[in-house]
């Protein structure tokens, strides 16, 4: 017979078992382990899919940065959903997990996620929660600071056109509520503005970070009978779908410059075609080798501030953004 002491052993390795095949596994959901037998710590990393260009990019090379870094790290995709998402973490630490790095299907969502994480450090990435909602050294944000794309976009638009003091300008944002989107749109209405460009926004809606989508919208902009000077997309996907909208309307894309973000390899293949004018590169690397660096020192009880980028509160860790056209978009890589 077993011992009580026996019993209770087995039910616990029983358990972590148990939340250990949980954590990768999930209705609609997909995962890929990587492990290094390093010092680097456990982390579960939790990406909500990579059905987008540069989530896709992104998740790549986080799964690399692990590699190189010597973290054991699982990936598991949610598929967006906030209840997944928090049976994830709420069964992370005893899977033996020592940090989480999270995409959260919603930023929103982050205060839910930290009250049920068991102390474990989180890592926000892609999705920028509220700063309320981080704490220094324990629930922080790894990425780039989105107003430096918008203004990087307008800047180059405004010098493109010989600064003018109006613009027809239209504006595709990514997704509604999505932290990009909103300070990516804000940036360059604030930058257009601060250098005396009064511009009349003749159509900005939401296009969901598709090529599609943009394209359709441009379509539905045709029918207004508008004229168009610039174009700035939130991302490059977008772009690329407001190019084809030009090109199918016989218009020039020298004459209306078309402005993304993430630098992409088909952003860049078309700023150097002469389509697209002009993206801001979003350094996946740099943010994937930073997250996993965070996670790593934070699941080891570690100082936030030995991680290039790290803020003064310990919130954020920045990733700069870089200007790119056509005169260094054949070196992005």
């Amino acid at each position: 017979m077993f011992s009580l002491v026996k019993i209770k052993k087995f039910m616990s390795c029983f358990l972590i078992m148990t939340l250990s095949a949980f954590i990768l596994s999930g209705c609609g959901s997909s995962s890929q382990s990587v492990s290094n037998g390093g010092s680097g710590g456990k982390i579960l990393f939790l990406m909500t899919d990579t059905n987008d260009t540069y989530r896709a990019t992104l998740s790549d090379a986080i799964v690399s940065a692990a590699k190189s870094q010597g973290v054991t790290l699982d990936m598991v995709e949610t598929g967006g959903n906030a209840e997944f998402e928090t049976n994830q973490i709420s069964g992370a630490k005893a899977a033996g997990y020592s940090a989480i790095i999270l995409r959260a299907g919603d930023a929103n969502t982050a205060l839910q996620m930290n009250v049920v994480s068991n102390d474990l450090p989180i890592i926000y990435v892609n999705s920028q929660p509220a700063d309320s909602h981080l704490e220094g050294g324990k629930y922080i944000y790894v990425g780039s600071d989105e107003a430096q794309s918008g203004q990087y976009q307008a800047e180059y638009v405004l010098k493109k056109l010989g600064n003018p003091k109006s613009l027809n300008v239209i504006i595709f944002e990514g997704e509604r509520g999505h932290f990009a989107t909103i300070n990516r749109t804000k940036a360059v209405k604030d930058t257009l503005k601060a250098n005396g460009c009064n511009a009349n926004y003749v159509f900005v809606d939401y296009a969901n970070w598709s090529d599609t989508e943009a394209k359709a919208k441009f379509e539905i902009f045709m029918k207004t009978g508008q004229d168009v000077d610039a174009i700035f997309c939130n991302n490059d996907t977008m772009a690329l779908g407001a190019v084809e909208g030009l090109k199918e309307f016989g218009l020039d894309c020298s004459k209306i410059p078309v402005t993304g973000v993430d630098a992409t390899a088909d952003g860049c293949a078309s700023i150097l075609a002469g389509e697209m004018a002009f993206t801001v590169l979003q350094d996946a690397k740099g943010q994937a080798s930073a997250a996993v660096q965070a996670a790593s020192v934070l699941g080891k009880g570690g100082d936030l501030s030995t991680v290039e980028g790290a803020t003064e509160d310990l919130k954020y860790v920045w990733v700069p953004f870089s200007p790119v056209d056509a005169s260094n978009a054949a070196s992005i890589k």
